[in-house]
């Protein structure tokens, strides 16, 4: 039962991404090079965000329950800016990558589009998100131990998986938002996917009430899903015409840069 758990949450969590990968980036070296970097950005969000937090922990008082709530929460919120400010420092490394990328190219056109750029990094900080918010969870899953036999909620891995597949997703919607938004200056569309990305992180406080966080996380990816699709050139006719394999041009696979 626990392998059936652990292999089940896995491919809950990275199924769709790594379908992604596959039929999107992994053919591409460049794109897999600029994934990467932008799982290495996240990380360096992610250890900087732990190491003010650890800071924070020591030099608070740790016998206030109160105190140690509020630390918490600040800790998220540190998070959540210091990504998206990494998230902004990405895009201007990629833009002046792609400037250099063109002037060696033979090309007129860039070797990769903007929004290509877009895509691939927020899956690179999806994908080191996702690993970071489950991979211990993972590891629990093959036991030993019963979930919820002290009266705790039984859906505990399938609910940390869910998230996880939304988190990853989110964080692929948002840099397209992003960096659509840089490219254009709608600070606006920035300051929102900012909010929103707080506003997800912030639901996980409702845990252990997990209809309470994956809703509205889930209301939240929909509505960030249609903004992003939207954002790339989307909309109903050529979506209708992927579905129904009439237009390939559509694919991230064969799209040309702009």
């Amino acid at each position: 039962m626990t392998a059936a758990v652990f292999f089940g949450c896995t491919f809950i969590a990275f199924g769709p991404a790594i379908a992604l990968f596959l039929f999107t980036i992994a053919r591409e070296p460049l794109r897999v090079i600029f994934l990467i970097a932008g799982a290495f950005f996240w990380l360096v969000s992610l250890l900087l965000a732990s190491l003010v937090w650890f800071i924070s922990v020591q030099i608070s008082n740790k016998d206030s329950a109160s105190q140690q709530k509020g630390l918490l929460i600040f800790g998220v919120v540190l998070s959540v800016l210091l990504q998206e400010t990494f998230r902004f420092a990405y895009y201007k490394l990629l833009k002046k990558a792609n400037e250099g990328l063109l002037a060696l190219s033979q090309e007129e056109t860039m070797p990769i589009s903007i929004r290509q750029l877009a895509y691939v990094s927020g899956l690179g900080f999806g994908f080191m998100s996702g690993a970071f918010s489950v991979v211990n969870i993972l590891a629990d899953s093959v036991g030993p131990g019963t979930v919820g036999i002290h009266g705790d909620s039984q859906h505990y891995f399938l609910s940390s998986a869910f998230m996880t597949m939304a988190i990853i997703l989110l964080h692929m919607f948002w840099g397209v938002v992003f960096f659509d938004a840089c490219e254009k200056q709608r600070w606006w569309a920035v300051a929102a996917v900012v909010v929103s990305h707080l506003l997800v992180s912030c639901l996980t406080f409702q845990n252990p009430e997990y209809v309470a966080s994956l809703v509205p996380t889930y209301v939240v990816l929909f509505l960030m899903g249609v903004w992003a699709f939207y954002t790339a050139g989307g909309s109903l006719r050529n979506l209708k015409l992927c579905l129904t394999c009439k237009d390939k041009d559509f694919l991230l696979a064969n799209h040309r840069p702009r």
